[in-house]
């Protein structure tokens, strides 16, 4: 799972203004510090998916380094890491889909970060391009 650096300073109305050092067009709030974490999450859903849109490149996250992270769910993580991979590849979607023997609409699903795709299918697309998924266990914080 990817992890965000996050940096979470009180705000003028008595919130928590949430700003990301990797992602500095990323900007949302919170009533308090675990409201400002979950609402983090869709801030960077929504900037990544600006990027993809623009067909960027998707900004890995930097070392916390003390700093407090967001935690990426691990379905999201895996579409990033595709998209990164795909760009990387010098791929377009219908490319992907022409490699998978899928249709472009079924490319769109497995590719929207709002829709909950199934793993093994993100697998079977990173496959296709030489990767492997890797996920990793930790003591939670």
């Amino acid at each position: 799972m990817l992890i965000y650096p996050v940096c979470l300073d009180p705000d003028d109305n008595d919130t928590i203004l949430v700003t990301f050092p990797d992602v500095p067009e990323a900007v949302t709030f919170g009533g308090d510090e675990a409201d400002a974490k979950n609402h983090a999450v869709g801030a960077l859903t929504a900037m990544f998916s600006a990027y993809m849109d623009d067909r960027q490149r998707i900004p890995m996250p930097s070392p916390l380094k003390g700093r407090p992270g967001v935690i990426l769910p691990v379905g999201l993580s895996a579409k990033i890491l595709l998209w990164n991979a795909m760009l990387d590849a010098g791929l377009r979607k219908a490319d992907l889909a022409r490699k998978l023997n899928l249709s472009a609409s079924v490319i769109d699903r497995l590719l929207s970060l709002t829709h909950a795709s199934r793993i093994e299918q993100i697998e079977t697309a990173l496959a296709a391009l030489g990767k492997k998924l890797v996920v990793g266990v930790r003591e939670a914080a």
